[in-house]
């Protein structure tokens, strides 16, 4: 905040006090009850513009404070803006920052605003002018995929133990059609078997399956090129489609699974289950609730045996809102796929390798080699 600028009257009685009486800096400003620094700079200022003590006396106060101190802007008086989209081109040169602009700004306005406001100004253009690309979608072209941030619990019947759970969430671009269900954790088999199951529940596969860069499913973050997990990317092969990982750190590249789904999923699913408590994993998925009879339709979701049906109205599925219950997506594989977890394994002289309890016999070409094994039921199969 800028310092209140004095009065006159002060202005004066400073300048008679040190120029007329003599007296020190330090007994003016005891007199007066300012500080010494107001003192000197008082005194600097009429000096520098020439000023006298006779001159000061045959001066009226509205001139002395003219020849002291920059005019005062009259009030409701606009000050010209500076053109921000010229600076914006001009702070992409080399060397330039905004302070040399800040001074070029003042050359050709002297009235103009200080650097505070000038930068300030500058920085809410640049607010407003943060652009954003408008997707279109097309009807089963793609499904966005995520974890939502708030979970669901579980309670340990022998320690009474909170334990947190996972909530998959998928949804459809051009219908919204929403998909969620409660895993244990966010690792690879979880993560599969949910696009399984989605794409069951959908009864059909997308195009394009978009999900964030999390671990499970990226094995390289990358705003180019990442690496797409290889079980993932089997995943993709088997039922004909593609993984379109959204970019590092821009949620709105699947803003439909962000803003709509994941908000869907907790004020429709959580929020309706805050008051029950749930022992296992199979007692959340198997248990049956649904909306009361208040008339009122929630967006359209389906959560995985029937834990939360939600679902609109035909008029409103079909209608001038736009939001379509079923998607018409292609029904490329018919067959389930099953997981795989890869491992490097390690071949003794009889070509035989230990992979998690169970012995593998393998004709190896050369020191280590892949193979794949498919998890069923917990055991390892070759």
């Amino acid at each position: 905040m800028a310092t209140e600028r004095l009065s006159m009257g002060k202005t004066r009685e400073i300048l008679r006090l040190k120029w007329d009486l003599g007296r020190s800096h330090r007994e003016v400003a005891q007199s007066l009850g300012v500080s010494v620094g107001v003192v000197g700079s008082t005194v600097r200022r009429a000096q520098a513009q020439g000023i006298n003590w006779g001159a000061v006396l045959a001066l009226t106060d509205d001139d002395l404070e003219r020849r002291l101190y920059v005019p005062r802007l009259v009030a409701g008086a606009q000050r010209p803006l500076p053109d921000c989209a010229v600076l914006d081109l001009e702070r992409r040169k080399p060397g330039v920052t905004l302070a040399l602009l800040h001074l070029e700004y003042l050359e050709q306005h002297p009235d103009g605003y200080r650097y505070t406001q000038f930068c300030e100004i500058y920085r809410r253009w640049l607010k407003r002018r943060r652009l954003t690309m408008r997707q279109t979608h097309r009807a089963g072209e793609k499904l966005f995929v995520d974890y939502a941030g708030q979970k669901p619990h579980l309670v340990d019947p022998k320690n009474g133990e909170c334990i947190a759970v996972e909530l998959f969430v998928a949804a459809l671009g051009a219908s919204n059609f929403t998909y969620a269900e409660a895993t244990l954790t966010q690792r690879g088999p979880d993560w599969i078997q949910s696009h399984v199951r989605t794409f069951g529940e959908l009864g059909g596969v997308p195009w394009a399956v978009v999900p964030d860069q999390l671990k499970t499913g990226v094995t390289t973050p990358c705003r180019y090129e990442p690496g797409v997990q290889r079980t993932y990317q089997e995943l993709a092969e088997h039922y004909g489609t593609v993984i379109l990982p959204a970019r590092p750190a821009k949620p709105r590249d699947k803003a439909k699974v962000e803003a709509a789904a994941v908000q869907v999923a907790e004020r429709w699913i959580l929020a309706r289950l805050r008051h029950e408590t749930f022992f296992s994993l199979d007692t959340l998925i198997g248990s049956r609730r649904r909306p009361g009879r208040t008339g009122v339709h929630a967006p359209p979701c389906h959560w995985r045996s029937a834990v939360c049906q939600i679902s609109t109205s035909p008029t409103m599925a079909r209608g001038g809102g736009g939001l379509c219950y079923s998607c018409p997506i292609a029904p490329r594989h018919r067959s389930r796929y099953a997981s795989f977890a890869f491992a490097a394994c390690r071949f003794d002289l009889q070509r035989r390798a230990e992979a998690t309890g169970s012995s593998v016999a393998a004709h190896a070409r050369g020191p280590e080699q892949w193979d794949n094994y498919s998890i069923i039921a917990g055991e390892l199969e070759h």
